[in-house]
């Protein structure tokens, strides 16, 4: 085992957990042990958050150009780990490196400069009418991250948090924790305060509510399941806590009779597939109209064909394996649902891709002629899963991208930008790209409805760690 960690990183000390106990860490492409984990306890928490506590007074008063700093050097220390954390991560999650480099390793390293620029113009201190306003650190900030995107989505807490003169608990994934010593070893290097950073790793059920429920925790941040985002608001509305929730989605592709039909295909597909399905804002739902179904259907089908399945290290490889055992067979449990409620399997299928006898491989699938009602139009799947829906009318269309519990994020393809913007406010989504729009680190990233509350990303994310007080003379 290679990787293999042994300690917490606890008021700036590796330190051993309580409780003795390990967790190990699985390569989905192999099924073999990559690593192991401490199993950290609630005693773990106690300590981590008591340290936090005991930074926050010194932290939180510090100018923002030390904070600026200091975040610096944790993005010079990534960048000069890009490669290794790319492999890393591809080894964890099963992301192809070649992907791996550009999103896993490279996007946090991003995310940090955009969240520095972002602290840099944001207003600490501003007059309304006999009012000063302030914006002041709300406190001790308990992170709690996910698999699928793990440095990504710890990047895009911590690294606005500190910024914000908030001190943190990380819990990472346990599925995919690695990545997350190498940060802390970055973070070590840099000289961060002791207490300011601190990680545990764990369970969601002991580390994460030990952290959720913690009394001297002052927020908690959260990206995961829509499940466990409510089990984790629960928690911590006992003290009233200021939560933000990053959850679920079943995000659509609304495909307009005059769109370029060629490009929107290509840019919901890749979408869909993208990290094997295991993306929160992927476009699992694709709205076409009713009389062009047969030919959009076909254009997805040699798109879906050029996604080759294998080892996420093999640089020609398009589609790695799901993150673990229990996905694998998620997955596949509702891929036989969609079959037999009656959709139209065009491609894939439940069974194991050809030639990967080890490994949670699943084949990319697609479904034709889903209907709103079909458990797959209506769970997030979390897996290479298309469902390709026909609509009779823009209303229709609407009505039926709307037609879900989630609200993370919607696509509109149409050659005319007045009618795809027009479009755009019709849908309960909190980010709409049109006509494949790239992904921008400045803009608010987050859901409508049971997709989330709050934003994460530019100064919309710095500000969900900042406390707002009006002072009246």
């Amino acid at each position: 085992m290679i990787n293999s960690r042994d300690k917490l990183y606890v008021a700036g000390r590796w330190s051993d957990s309580a409780g003795g106990g390990t967790i190990d860490v699985i390569n989905p492409a192999t099924e073999q042990r990559l690593g192991q984990i401490p199993d950290g306890t609630a005693e773990d928490v106690d300590l981590a958050v008591r340290a936090a506590r005991a930074a926050l007074e010194s932290w939180a008063n510090s100018p923002l150009e030390e904070r600026v700093t200091f975040l610096r050097q944790v993005q010079a220390g990534l960048e000069a780990r890009l490669d290794e954390i790319a492999t890393l991560i591809s080894m964890e999650v099963g992301t192809p490196v070649k992907m791996a480099q550009r999103i896993q390793a490279g996007l946090p390293v991003a995310e940090i400069g955009s969240f520095i620029e972002a602290a840099m113009h944001l207003p600490l201190q501003e007059t309304v009418g006999n009012s000063t306003i302030y914006r002041e650190p709300k406190g001790v900030v308990a992170c709690i991250t996910p698999w699928n995107y793990p440095l990504h989505q710890i990047v895009s807490k911590i690294a606005p948090a500190l910024l914000a003169g908030c001190t943190v608990v990380l819990k990472p994934s346990e599925v995919a924790p690695l990545n997350a010593f190498v940060l802390a070893e970055v973070i070590a290097a840099a000289g961060l305060p002791a207490g300011v950073f601190n990680l545990v790793t764990g369970y969601g059920a002991t580390v994460g509510e030990a952290l959720a429920s913690h009394p001297e925790v002052d927020m908690v941040s959260f990206t995961g399941s829509t499940t466990a985002g409510k089990r984790v608001a629960t928690l911590a509305a006992q003290d009233v806590k200021r939560v933000a929730l990053e959850l679920g989605g079943k995000s659509a592709s609304l495909i307009l009779d005059d769109a370029d039909i060629i490009k929107a295909v290509k840019g919901t597909v890749n979408s869909c597939f993208l990290n094997s399905g295991q993306t929160c804002n992927a476009l699992t739902r694709m709205l076409v109209p009713q009389q062009r179904y047969d030919e959009i259907s076909r254009l997805v089908l040699e798109v879906t064909r050029s996604f080759t399945v294998g080892d996420p290290l093999d640089p020609d490889t398009k589609l790695g394996p799901l993150v673990s055992d229990q996905q694998r067979e998620r997955v596949r449990r509702l891929i036989r649902s969609g079959i037999e409620e009656g959709a139209e399997l065009l491609a894939g299928g439940p069974e194991a891709p050809a030639g990967l006898a080890s490994g949670y491989f699943v084949k990319p699938t697609v479904f034709g002629r889903v209907a709103p009602s079909m458990q797959i139009a209506q769970t997030e799947i979390f897996g290479p899963v298309l469902c390709i829906m026909t609509y009779q009318s823009e209303e229709d269309a609407v009505a039926i991208a709307n037609g879900t519990i989630y609200g993370l994020a919607a696509a509109v393809w149409a050659n005319d930008p007045v009618r795809a913007s027009h479009m755009a406010h019709k849908l309960k989504a909190g980010q709409v790209d049109l006509n494949g729009a790239r992904f921008n680190l400045l803009a608010p990233f987050g859901g409508y409805k049971q997709s989330g509350l709050g934003r994460e990303l530019g100064r919309y994310g710095l500000e969900e760690f900042l406390e707002l007080k009006a002072v009246q003379s």
